[in-house]
């Protein structure tokens, strides 16, 4: 197993050997921008998927089959996310992290330009259909590879009275990213012609996310270049472990820590893919609008993130995601009828979603990836983030849009019930998990 650094990362550590001492203001600001652009790749995907993709690459559909199978492509990046996480793992043992960002964003950046030039059914048929699932597929893998550690080594860096607010600041990425997303589709589709729109208007964010991909790579190449990040990689505390030996060791952190964060993720899809389909599809206002009303929630989002870090510290992050996934299930109660209830009722569900799933989002990522011993930290926070993903988000647009088209919108309220139950389950298990863990070393 190789660990010996490229010529990339020797020259990086030498012009950054005057920052040596990385404080973790610094490493946050990383984590941001990357956080940020791979958001915004999600969340300029997700919204094509509701306005763009049922139009021109199935027109042959109904507009709400045309959506459910748009929703089963946008699935695909998550299947195909752990897949990736091998990969780049495998890459970032035999040539260091500075190869495996390069490659693995290079390669979301491809297959993101990729959509921006896809042809549509008209032009090349069926062809289109399977570009766009090629795309998508690539764009999951290098996902899988975009995992820099950064984020913990941020948890490394925090101070222990500040564990709680260092955890939620990698999660600002995800409202920010939707913000920029949706700001920027409402533009386009809000002041060109339906015809411009789907002929070139839709294609432009694409080409942002690309722009934002390449800001990203060089803030994050800096960052795992610099002497502090490579002398944690040497100790082992972020060392990319081989696959197989995390699941060994830590296969029963990984699972609980997968199905830990589902009331967020859950929440997650029912605030911004599931409600826009839902309004696009089965009412008369136009994207534009409800587009705007997401960007607003998001920004209570960000609000309720910073605040779940400062309740975290006070009163502990399981305390906290236990009491959040108790709020969102009483919420899923009465969330559908928001939903139904209009401009008022859609405002009012967007806001108080948003508010649960920035103080459950926010610490997400921290209640359980803190158990993982130093040796498989870096290793298997990827995997768990990876499962959580897929268990948690790959499939909840699709599942949401057909469970409601069925049984109404009261089943997409159980649905995230559901999500809330298991996220309970899984603090108590890992709760339990942590307990036995002393009696199995004194055993």
């Amino acid at each position: 197993m190789s660990t010996t650094p490229t010529t990339a990362e020797r020259d990086a550590r030498i012009i950054n050997a005057r920052h040596s001492e990385i404080n973790p203001g610094e490493i946050a600001i990383g984590v941001v921008i990357g956080r940020t652009s791979e958001f915004f790749d999600f969340f300029v995907y997700a919204i094509a998927s509701v306005i763009v993709f049922p139009k021109l690459v199935f027109p042959y559909l109904d507009p709400l089959t045309g959506t459910l199978y748009s929703f089963a492509i946008f699935a695909l990046a998550f299947v195909a996310r752990p897949l990736g996480t091998v990969i780049f793992m495998a890459i970032d043992r035999a040539y260091g992290k500075s190869a495996k960002l390069t490659i693995a964003l290079f390669l979301l950046g491809t297959s993101t330009v990729a959509i921006a030039f896809l042809p549509g059914y008209g032009q090349i048929g069926a062809a289109s259909i399977w570009l766009l699932a090629l795309a998508r597929i690539g764009q999951g893998i290098a996902l899988g590879g975009t995992w820099d550690g950064l984020a913990s080594l941020l948890a490394l860096n925090a101070p222990d009275k500040y564990r709680g607010w260092y955890a939620m600041i990698p999660q600002l990425g995800a409202p920010l990213g939707l913000i920029v997303a949706s700001v920027l589709f409402a533009f386009f589709v809000g002041n060109l012609s339906a015809e411009d729109f789907f002929s070139w208007g839709w294609r432009y964010p694409f080409f942002v996310a690309f722009a934002i991909n390449v800001v990203a790579l060089f803030a994050r190449l800096r960052m795992v270049a610099t002497p502090d990040y490579q002398k944690l990689f040497e100790n082992r505390d972020l060392h990319p472990a081989r696959i197989r030996d995390t699941l060994r060791s830590q296969g029963g952190s990984v699972l609980i820590g997968a199905f830990a964060p589902l009331a967020s993720f859950a929440m997650f899809h029912m605030v911004t893919v599931f409600p826009l389909s839902w309004v696009f599809l089965f009412t008369q206002e136009g994207p534009a609008r409800f587009l705007i009303i997401e960007a607003v929630g998001a920004v209570f989002g960000i609000a309720a993130i910073v605040a779940s870090g400062l309740i975290a510290d006070r009163i502990g992050r399981r305390s906290l995601l236990g009491g959040c996934a108790v709020a969102i299930a009483v919420f899923s109660g009465f969330a559908p009828q928001l939903l139904d209830g209009g401009v008022i009722g859609e405002t009012v569900f967007m806001v108080v979603g948003f508010v649960l799933l920035g103080l459950s989002f926010g610490q997400s990522s921290g209640a359980v990836a803190s158990s993982f011993a130093p040796g498989f930290r870096y290793t298997g926070s990827a995997l768990t983030s990876d499962l959580a993903w897929l268990f948690g988000a790959g499939f909840a647009p699709l599942a949401a849009l057909l469970l409601s088209t069925q049984f109404g919108l009261i089943s997409a309220g159980a649905y995230l019930l559901s999500g809330a139950a298991c996220t309970l389950v899984a603090l108590r298990l890992n709760q339990r998990w942590e307990r036995r863990k002393p009696e199995v070393s004194q055993g």
